[in-house]
């Protein structure tokens, strides 16, 4: 997902709605304070709006005041959105307490007749548990940010960058069920976000579910085909199942994005070697090789697959494919000497050309590593 800046004018516009309270003289003190902040933006307007209507809870009716009730939810959530760094020094509990009075208003029947001001109050709580979130976050606490982030939907269900935040938290805190079904969630609503498909189709692999894995980034690919990351996840997969029939349409796109990678031209050749497309593994292993010469995967193929051509060879040719199979091979016994699999394969090419020799020597080493 990656640290983003919250847009908060998204939820919010900051105290400009035209509150319809029936102002009673005992509010009006508050009213005036929220006023004096919109013009002066000093934040001891906010802290005596708030004295007031605390002040205005005396009595247990008072408690169950709407109009009352509904300022102290206005204030308090104000200054929790407002005052981000807590200049006037209020307790942690002021949020689990608004958000608790807030839930208690929303349940009242009768609370419509206020229903602009607790509308507004929400969307300040839906900030202050994102801005939460995010400080989780950036702390690495992701299950208390899974948390946070969960309470911001709460009073901000339309806010669709939400199930974002909480499938990223999910992911990261390890609960990769449930961040696989947020992010299938995402994708049914917005399919063409390749950072969604990457990291479900990662989490489903994670899952072992690689089947769903797949499906995700094939539909992925019909909406964004020239994605290199989404192309390469694909292939990676059919290349670690074997599965080198589905793999080879996906060869050309790979090698045109990675035309100097030796990694995917290894991939490439090897593909193409098990469907037995001699000519095309051929090139592409020269090809890898050119590019990192020393490692030893396909140097040891090549050898291996000129010792395949060889049995299939007519005419002179044999004994030319033979030739070069030693000479690739005694190459990767070269980078390593002490390679089981390699010296079993210089091994069969000694004893195809007669070279007693080297045949007895590769005997003795292979009878030293395995004994």
């Amino acid at each position: 997902m990656g640290y983003r800046k919250i847009i908060l004018a998204v939820l919010i516009s900051l105290i400009t709605t035209s509150f319809a309270f029936a102002q009673s003289e005992a509010l009006k003190v508050v009213v005036n304070n929220l006023a004096y902040y919109k013009q002066k933006n000093d934040l001891k307007y906010l802290a005596a709006a708030k004295k007031s209507a605390d002040s205005l809870i005396i009595t247990k009716s008072d408690t169950a005041d709407l109009e009352k009730n509904t300022y102290r939810a206005l204030v308090n959530s104000s200054i929790l959105y407002i005052d981000s760094l807590n200049k006037l020094n209020q307790p942690e509990k002021l949020l689990p307490e608004t958000s608790t009075l807030v839930d208690k208003l929303s349940s009242n029947k009768k609370e419509y007749k206020f229903q602009a001001e607790i509308d507004y109050a929400k969307r300040c709580l839906a900030n202050v548990y994102i801005r939460k979130g995010f400080e989780f976050t950036n702390n690495s606490d992701f299950t208390k940010a899974r948390e946070a982030f969960d309470n911001a939907r709460k009073y901000a269900p339309n806010f669709k960058q939400i199930n974002d935040y909480i499938a990223y938290s999910n992911n990261k805190a390890g609960n990769l069920v449930d961040a696989a079904k947020y992010y299938s969630r995402l994708l049914a609503v917005d399919s063409n976000r390749a950072e969604y498909i990457e990291t479900a189709s990662s989490i489903y692999k994670s899952l072992g579910d690689t089947s769903k894995a797949l499906e995700i980034l094939q539909k992925g690919r019909k909406v964004l085909p020239n994605d290199r990351f989404l192309l390469l996840d694909e292939a990676n997969i059919y290349n670690n199942q074997k599965n080198y029939k589905a793999l080879e349409p996906l060869i050309g796109p790979l090698l045109d994005i990675n035309a100097n990678n030796a990694d995917i031209a290894f991939v490439a050749a090897n593909c193409y070697d098990h469907l037995n497309k001699f000519d095309k593994a051929e090139s592409l292993y020269l090809r890898t090789i050119e590019l990192n010469g020393s490692a030893y995967d396909p140097v040891f193929n090549l050898g291996l697959l000129y010792l395949k051509q060889s049995a299939n060879a007519k005419g002179g040719s044999e004994d030319q494919d033979v030739g070069r199979a030693v000479q690739w091979l005694e190459k990767a016994n070269e980078i390593s000497p002490n390679n089981v699999q390699g010296l079993k394969a210089l091994q069969l090419v000694y004893a195809k050309t007669g070279n007693k020799d080297q045949l007895d020597k590769i005997n003795s080493k292979l009878k030293q590593l395995t004994n």
